[in-house]
């Protein structure tokens, strides 16, 4: 049986008349009654009682009609979802990412995109915590991505990943060539930081402060890439998330070492605004990032 004559049945059994089911789509009444016949054959049952005027289902005609009816609602809905793919792979979405998530993984994850939909187009703006969350607020933009994104009435926050935060030192740093360090072995370190009013910053003091370690700061930006450069060049040591600094440890400007025993990481969040209808390309690319958290 094909789609096509499960539709027939259903319209006969709906309308209760073959020539009506039979005109619904566009075949003879002959032709209609033969498909019944063919099908009632096959099935070894008859389906419809024909002593009734109307026609009238029987309890094996019933079930069968349940069952086409289900079958053809969900190819339907099959159809409208892949309907709705094909809009979504022709649209636009805009996102706001801090730096250090933007620079180092969003151009990758936004041409990965790009290829499984040719005809999307995601544009990429980098931006500070603080303006990401106005990005969003005003409408200026789809999908915001930070760390340590903030409860609010007005925001729904999608969690997307745990980054582990590491170690991270000069080649020549007297701990570069460990594969563990205690929390304690930072004690009076030169410390490169974050500005005092990232959320990244205060977390990082309170980790310091509730391992019991005292360090010297030297220099604080906004900013992972800057942090990395000051730490390259021997200013001081630091700790960042681990997928910041993979590349610059390939290239071995950089050491990372885990600490021992320390749970430490970076919360990394998708935002948007309550009640906004996101467009199509900008919900598939949310559930595409989702799919590689």
């Amino acid at each position: 049986m094909s789609l096509e004559n499960f539709k027939i049945f259903k319209d006969i059994a709906q309308t209760r008349r073959i020539s009506r089911g039979a005109a619904m789509n566009g075949i003879s009444q002959s032709a209609a009654s033969q498909l019944i016949q063919h099908l009632e054959r096959d099935l070894g049952v008859e389906l419809f009682d024909r002593s009734k005027r109307p026609l009238a289902l029987t309890e094996a005609g019933k079930i069968y009609y349940e069952a086409c009816r289900d079958l053809l609602r969900r190819y339907e809905q099959a159809q409208a979802e892949i309907e709705s793919l094909k809009a979504e792979a022709s649209g636009s979405a805009r996102i706001a990412c801090i730096y250090s998530i933007g620079l180092h993984e969003m151009a990758r994850r936004t041409a990965e995109f790009q290829q499984l939909h040719p005809k999307a187009r995601i544009h990429l703006e980098y931006l500070r915590p603080d303006k990401v969350y106005e990005a969003v607020l005003t409408d200026q933009t789809d999908l915001g991505m930070l760390s340590y994104p903030s409860q609010s009435r007005d925001l729904k926050i999608v969690p997307w990943r745990q980054e582990r935060m590491i170690l991270v030192v000069y080649p020549s740093h007297r701990l570069a060539g460990r594969d563990l360090v205690e929390p304690g072995e930072l004690a009076g370190e030169r410390f490169v930081s974050f500005d005092e009013d990232l959320a990244i910053r205060k977390a990082l003091d309170r980790f310091l402060r509730d391992c019991g370690v005292t360090v010297e700061p030297v220099l604080q930006f906004d900013n992972i890439q800057m942090i990395k450069e000051a730490v390259a060049i021997g200013s001081g040591i630091s700790i960042l998330p681990e997928p910041t600094v993979a590349e610059e440890v390939k290239q071995k400007r950089l050491a990372a070492i885990p600490f021992r025993g320390a749970s430490l990481a970076r919360p990394v969040g998708i935002i948007y605004r309550r009640g906004k209808k996101l467009s199509p390309t900008a919900q598939q690319f949310l559930d595409f990032l989702r799919s590689r958290a």
